[in-house]
């Protein structure tokens, strides 16, 4: 199933087992909020707020399948930037200790806000590159848009066990990018996302460089 529009984005995140009243006005909330700060600063493109349930609310959501309700995290997020897939995680799961990476000093302030107005108590914002950020293991590490693959893992592997699911949304260069990559013990691959007919997401598990120990 591949969603095309703002009807059918809506409707499948209010199938979700995440959705309640609390969760649509947290991500209603959310959408006008981005809407007014995107005058302010570019989080995202003019043009994506025209489809913003399908093209960010949903394409964030649609990582929860990938794990199970019963995870409660840590839920690490690089790169949130404009707050996604961090913030909508957040929103549709409130009990889940998620941490978002941004080293941008607008983009900081701007999710500090947002997760206030949201009210997401679990959920904290860690200013500043992942490279300063102290190593602790988490559940599951997404990022959106934030590096390529092999820098990402240089990057984050530490922050992984054998356990952690990875939730990399990739866009179109999700198969190319993983069929090329080199040197990783892993068992990822591509699921088709279901926002965007040409995008992929990478998901698996990592279980460290080649030539080290596991």
């Amino acid at each position: 199933m591949i969603l095309t529009d703002e009807i059918e984005a809506r409707s499948w995140l209010e199938a979700l087992p995440e959705w309640d009243a609390t969760a649509r006005d947290r991500l209603e909330c959310l959408v006008a909020m981005l809407g007014e700060e995107n005058r302010v600063q570019n989080l995202v493109s003019a043009a994506s707020l025209e489809a913003v349930w399908l093209r960010h609310i949903a394409d964030s959501a649609q990582l929860l399948l990938h794990v199970p309700r019963e995870t409660s995290g840590p839920w690490l997020d690089l790169g949130t930037g404009a707050g996604f897939p961090g913030l909508a995680i957040a929103a549709l799961r409130p009990e889940t200790e998620v941490v978002m990476v941004e080293s941008r000093a607008r983009r900081i302030d701007w999710l500090e806000r947002a997760r206030i107005a949201l009210g997401l108590e679990r959920a904290s914002v860690e200013g500043m590159r992942v490279e300063q950020l102290s190593a602790r293991p988490f559940c599951v590490i997404s990022a959106r848009a934030f590096a390529p693959l092999p820098r990402l893992l240089e990057l984050s592997a530490r922050f992984s066990t054998r356990a952690t699911t990875w939730l990399l949304p990739k866009g179109r260069s999700a198969r190319q990018e993983l069929e090329q990559l080199r040197g990783w013990r892993h068992m990822f691959h591509v699921e088709q996302s279901l926002s965007d007919a040409e995008a992929g997401v990478i998901v698996g598990h990592l279980d460290g460089k080649k030539g080290k120990k596991p």
